[in-house]
């Protein structure tokens, strides 16, 4: 091979072109090699893609550290193993697998290609699968794992990323997403299973055996006839004058959110022409996340101009989350944030809960979750109203296993939420869902109507009945693991000893500390956390006496050192224009005292 290559990289090189049977990617990689380049060589083989939780995210391309045929197929090699270990009756009960309309024609990389390549891996083994005929919301895979009772479900997407990522997203038996210590198992089996099995090229032959079952029909029939358990208002969505606008944001959406709203009896939504069809090139916008707010939102808002829609819908490419937008009465739309939504989420759920349960004692079994960094609203609802209220670590796999376990022991699980725009409205399915979220979101929108209330009045209307929870949320931008590392142990040493946490931080006085990092935790008698931790990330809450909470954590799958904050307040405290500026006031204090921008060159989230 031309170019010096260390030996550790051209074995690895030389394995990939004697493992590779796609032309596109195995020329990529030749091309590297005859012109040396050293450095784009290392970025493909130096490592493996690492399977979390979460499963893979990756960008597509050449290599072992991208997605592509050859990374799909090891990496199901291994996860089927790890199911035949886990499972004796897997080749009888199978496994389903969804995609969504990503491409990548330079390396010759989709969705559907990679869904195919895991399909034939497991129908090499005699596993049945019941791979999707075609595109599909990320929601119907674990609705289809539970439906069907299959041993696992695979959905091949990179949700809102930049269009050139992919990814590979696992969940369980139970129709949740994995958590630890599956996703080490099957790293492991990846790793023990990384040359192609004989068959596991073969798509046209899989393709044809009787092992392939496509669950598109069925899964839609039962999907949209599970969500009307939350249609409430049938009579009333048929007479209701809103309008709405929907986006899918060139993702799988749309035709899924259209019959949403049909199963309702709501009149359809406008869609937005320029964006309503799937298109891997996400050509409208800069980034395909509708949690970046308005830039993704522009068409949908002059949509809305022009045919005198009220309220804005969004769902990300993979329709799992759930945005929306409403014009207020100065003509400015007002986009919610995640916190709000599953403030008037919650409300309606509950809401509509209560008129159909007269029996005073059924709210002792009934439960809503949220994520540790999202807002304490539905604490103070499930206070006030008497419902049990439980907080999980950061992500749907947590909040998806525990509706499991409650709904396992017998218990009721109305809603679940994290502050990222993802709603579990219905527990038909076990993860975040932006089409139920949408429709639900639809009726209540609706209902609202009758009462001359718009979403912006409701949400003040369950502020002033519930205490006030107002959030900022944001994040700086660092590549430097040292500096993330040294930030946050400073905060572990503020007193030169171990397990000195601050005690204030500017003017404010803070109450507690949980460190989800170390697992200690001041409110606890023996000082140790409740909630699972993780050595792996960093997590630090900082409870203030002013009734604020403030949480700073790495990500997971981005260079970003994130913080969500917040101020309760009691229920009749509602001078809104003071409590805005207390948080402000806080968030200052937080960026200047713990993060220190300037000293460890740290970059704001950009405009």
């Amino acid at each position: 091979m031309e170019g010096a290559l260390d030996p550790k990289l051209d074995q690895a090189v030389r394995q990939w072109l004697q493992y590779d049977r796609n032309p596109k990617t195995v020329s990529l990689v030749q091309d590297l090699v005859k012109e040396g380049a050293v450095e784009a060589l290392k970025k493909c083989f130096s490592s493996r893609m690492e399977f979390g939780t979460a499963g893979l995210r990756a960008a597509m391309g050449p290599g072992v550290s991208c997605m592509n045929d050859l990374t799909i197929i090891q990496t199901t090699q291994g996860f089927c193993r790890y199911l035949e270990q886990s499972f004796s009756d897997l080749t009888e009960r199978g496994v389903v697998i969804g995609y969504d309309a990503r491409a990548h024609p330079p390396s010759g990389g989709s969705s559907k290609r990679f869904a195919r390549l895991a399909a034939a891996v497991f129908i090499s083994r005699g596993v049945p699968v019941h791979l999707f005929s075609e595109i599909t919301p990320t929601p119907f895979v674990p609705f289809t794992v539970s439906h069907l009772g299959l041993c696992a479900g695979i959905m091949v997407t990179a949700s809102h990323n930049p269009k050139q990522d992919n990814g590979y997203k696992v969940y369980w038996d139970n129709g949740a997403q994995i958590v630890s210590p599956h996703d080490s198992g099957i790293s492991k089996a990846i790793e023990e299973n990384l040359e192609p099995w004989p068959e596991s090229w073969n798509t046209e032959e899989a393709l044809k055996t009787p092992l392939l079952k496509d669950p598109y029909q069925e899964m839609n029939a039962q999907y949209f006839k599970a969500i009307q358990k939350h249609c409430h208002h049938r009579e009333l969505n048929k007479n209701s004058q809103v309008k709405i606008v929907h986006t899918s944001v060139h993702g799988v959406g749309h035709t899924f959110v259209q019959s949403a709203f049909k199963a309702f009896d709501l009149h359809p939504p406008y869609a937005v022409e320029e964006q309503k069809d799937p298109d891997p090139e996400f050509p409208t916008v800069k980034y395909p996340n509708p949690e970046e707010g308005e830039g993704v939102l522009t068409l949908s808002f002059a949509l809305a101009e022009r045919e005198g829609a009220s309220v804005v819908l969004a769902n990300d490419p993979d329709a799992d989350r759930l945005a929306i937008a409403e014009k207020q009465e100065s003509g400015q739309w007002r986009v919610f944030s995640g916190n709000e939504l599953g403030a008037l989420l919650g409300w309606w759920l509950f809401h509509c809960w209560r008129e159909q349960n007269s029996d005073a004692a059924a709210v002792k079994n009934l439960y809503m979750l949220s994520s540790t960094v999202s807002s304490k609203i539905l604490r103070a609802i499930a206070l006030k109203e008497g419902f049990h209220f439980e907080e999980t670590l950061t992500g749907f796999k947590w909040m998806g296993n525990r509706a499991k376990d409650l709904l396992d022991q017998g218990k009721s699980v109305l809603f679940a939420f994290e502050e990222a725009i993802g709603y579990m409205c219905c527990n038909a399915v076990l993860d975040k869902d932006g089409v139920s979220a949408a429709a639900i979101a639809g009726e209540m929108i609706s209902y609202l109507a009758t009462k001359n209330k718009s979403l912006s009045q409701q949400l003040t209307t369950i502020f002033e009945e519930y205490g006030y929870h107002i959030s900022k949320n944001s994040y700086f931008i660092c590549h430097d693991q040292e500096v993330i590392r040294g930030l946050f142990d400073r905060l572990r040493r503020f007193g030169d000893k171990k397990d000195t946490y601050p005690s204030e931080c500017g003017r404010f006085s803070i109450s507690a500390v949980r460190d989800l990092t170390t697992g200690y935790d001041s409110n606890q008698p023996d000082h140790k956390a409740i909630l699972p931790t993780s050595s792996s990330s960093q997590m630090i809450t900082f409870t203030f006496s002013n009734g604020g909470v403030a949480t700073m954590r790495t990500s997971g799958t981005e260079p970003k050192i994130k913080y969500y904050t917040e101020l309760c307040a009691a229920p009749g405290n509602s001078d809104v224009t003071h409590l805005k500026k207390e948080l402000d006031d806080l968030v200052d204090a937080i960026v200047e005292n713990f993060f220190e921008p300037e000293k460890n060159k740290l970059q704001p989230k950009p405009e």
